[in-house]
């Protein structure tokens, strides 16, 4: 399967033996094939073991982008910090220096998902203002962020933008989900059709973000 992808997608959010021994190898695959890809540390700093997890196949497969919230971020740039289970304690600005470190040390570009999105490649920084709080009553929008991240890795070289229009995209699909939802049940359906059908035009008048 991964012979045939644009870009691999790896999620720890289900973790167990079998589960990770799969993730290294179809890493390994994707790296050999020079295939880009996107990890996704969910819950790391909630246990040892998935704080352990993440740092490996980060060590050994060499993501392109690990894309995470800000605690998941700080857990794995500092072995002290903790998690909620998959919730954020932390916004992505006070997680600047991890992210920064993080990516520094690691050389994967870092994205954190928040109030405001931060992507951080090396010495690149942007700062997407994008997205509802409805965005954060709904489980599974990390997964799906790195899922787009991931879609977009497949059709854009560059590493930075690929992350930084994933998230606009993002963000501006949550502002537009909003205005036609009541509540978190239907912000998710309505999050869902309005990203099928978004289009350039949508994203171009409606992205809002800074870079450096």
């Amino acid at each position: 399967m991964v012979s045939i992808a644009g870009a691999l997608v790896i999620n720890i959010g289900t973790l167990s033996t079998p589960w990770i021994d799969a993730m290294l190898q179809a890493g390994r695959k994707a790296c050999a094939a020079g295939i880009p890809i996107v990890m996704d540390p969910v819950g790391c700093g909630a246990t040892a073991f998935r704080t352990t997890t993440a740092l490996q196949l980060i060590r050994e497969i060499q993501p392109a982008v690990i894309r995470g919230n800000a605690s998941e971020i700080r857990a794995l740039n500092s072995a002290n910090s903790s998690t909620k289970g998959v919730d954020s304690l932390h916004t992505p600005d006070q997680v600047f220096e991890d992210a920064h470190q993080l990516s520094v040390r690691t050389g994967c570009l870092v994205s954190v998902s928040g109030p405001i999105d931060l992507v951080v490649a090396g010495d690149r920084v942007a700062r997407i203002h994008n997205g509802h709080p409805l965005m954060t009553r709904v489980t599974g929008m990390g997964c799906t962020a790195s899922a787009v991240t991931g879609a977009f890795m497949a059709i854009e070289a560059d590493a930075f933008a690929a992350a930084v229009h994933a998230m606009v995209t993002m963000g501006v699909a949550g502002e537009l989900a909003a205005e036609k939802a009541s509540g978190p049940g239907s912000f998710q359906m309505h999050f869902l059709d309005v990203l099928h059908g978004l289009r350039e035009a949508d994203v171009q008048q409606l992205a809002r973000f800074t870079c450096s």
